[in-house]
């Protein structure tokens, strides 16, 4: 009779567990490489996307070289590319998170809801565009509507929209906040670039837009 081995746990950048080709988190010894810190792999992994010219080039073997560390360390931390770009991504909108929550007008809980609407779209588009090649990996990917950071992004931004027109449906709500962040999908950001449009062109333009559709609900 086989015995049925312990599920394998994919672990956030915030743990403080090494974990090795010699150790699994099940507590199961390997044989193997000696343990590495999962920031350290995830740190090589946004360093290779920032000099990709493609996110297909960060493969688990160019992150493991990079890293220092066997392929096999790779997929007992994390289970998949998957699984570590995910984490790659919680670790880089820690900061986002941070600001939303405790940060400063326009972006943080003090500012009035309309601006901080706007400011956390603008926030969310200088995120994509500081990091192209990651997100791009995460959004081509199946799931992603239905990823925890793309419905912590809806649930904010519709939240706000909702403080703001208090009297509009809920629904109406929502929607508009899937139709601007859908306004904020990498695939449309490099086709602007591509076409001659500048940072700066597209933030202004999507800020208009964004004051445009929640001031439309408001007046309703």
């Amino acid at each position: 009779m086989n015995k049925r081995t312990a599920p394998f746990r994919t672990i956030s950048p915030k743990t403080n567990s090494n974990i090795s080709d010699c150790q699994s988190e099940s507590g199961i010894a390997r044989r193997g490489r000696p343990s590495v810190a999962p920031t350290r792999v995830l740190d090589a992994a946004d360093a290779l996307f920032a000099s990709a010219t493609s996110p297909s080039e960060v493969t688990m073997d160019a992150i493991a070289a990079a890293a220092g560390v066997g392929k096999g360390t790779l997929f007992r931390a994390f289970g998949s590319r998957d699984n570590l770009l995910n984490a790659l991504w919680t670790a880089k909108l820690a900061a986002l998170h941070t600001a939303t929550e405790k940060g400063k007008s326009p972006l943080g809980p003090d500012a009035p809801s309309r601006d901080r609407a706007v400011a956390f779209l603008d926030a969310l588009l200088t995120f994509k565009l500081k990091n192209r090649h990651l997100i791009r990996a995460r959004e081509i990917a199946p799931g992603l509507l239905q990823s925890e950071h793309y419905k912590w992004m809806h649930g904010l931004l519709s939240g706000l929209i909702e403080d703001v027109s208090p009297d509009a449906v809920t629904d109406d709500a929502k929607y508009a906040a899937h139709v601007l962040l859908a306004g904020l999908h990498i695939d449309l950001i490099d086709e602007l670039l591509d076409a001659g449009f500048s940072v700066q062109s597209i933030r202004h333009a999507q800020a208009e837009h964004a004051r445009l559709v929640i001031d439309k609900l408001r007046s309703d």
